[in-house]
């Protein structure tokens, strides 16, 4: 009887699942061969045991100078362009669990972006911990920080839903061991309270030099006070 009671959670719980509905989608589907080529990285190359995993979307793809703006931290590079949490929660534990590493670091920025498909600040909250849920399953203590989502011209009329998103996940990082929510828009925001065009391409949407070199400085002082 008590195997029974179990197995019904269990399905339950698959059926609740934000990722379930995600997972035969064309669009998460589509990332297939981009998770493949990692997949081959991680049987060709080999990564320090204290290295930290960048993961995300395109502003971690397009981090040319990642390695040695962490330095002394090595680094193992795990971005896709246009990644979304719901194709992310489906890919983490191909993304994650051949590693070894001493923290992680994850930027997504595409879930909320003013388009009639966004997900709501607290769907886009249920698919980050059950990213995190995936990560625990190998990695119980390694530190995860999240880089809150970027401010940008292109995306203002969604920042006050994205302000909610990061809202939402600094709250529960706050809440949990070894979760930790990397506050930038300080960075960005100009005195007028809108965003920096400065620091960013011509899309108005990713980073340019200037503006990873507030990143860097932002994202590394946070490592070296949890880590060291």
């Amino acid at each position: 009887m008590r195997s029974l009671y179990i197995v019904i959670l269990a399905l339950l719980f698959a059926a609740c699942s934000p990722v379930k509905k995600y997972q035969s989608q064309p669009d998460v589907l589509a990332w297939e061969n981009a998770i493949q080529k990692f997949e081959q990285l991680d049987k060709s190359e080999t990564y320090p045991k204290e290295s930290v995993i960048f993961a995300g979307s395109s502003s971690i793809v397009l981090w040319s100078t990642l390695k040695e703006d962490m330095a002394p931290y090595p680094v193992i590079h795990r971005g896709y362009g246009g990644a979304k949490l719901s194709d992310f929660a489906v890919y983490a534990g191909r993304i994650f669990d051949p590693h070894e590493f001493r923290a992680a670091v994850i930027f997504i920025a595409n879930d909320i972006s003013g388009s009639d498909k966004d997900k709501s600040p607290e769907e886009v909250l249920a698919l980050y911990k059950s990213v995190i849920k995936t990560i625990r399953k190998n990695h119980k203590d390694a530190p995860v920080f999240w880089i809150a989502i970027t401010p940008t011209s292109s995306r203002w009329k969604a920042w006050p839903q994205i302000q909610k998103a990061n809202s939402l996940i600094k709250e529960y990082s706050e809440k949990n061991k070894n979760l930790y929510f990397i506050t930038t828009d300080f960075g960005f925001l100009g005195n007028d309270g809108k965003p920096k065009d400065e620091l960013f391409r011509n899309d108005l949407l990713h980073l340019n030099d200037k503006g990873y070199d507030v990143w860097q400085e932002i994202i590394k002082k946070e490592l070296d006070r949890v880590l060291k």
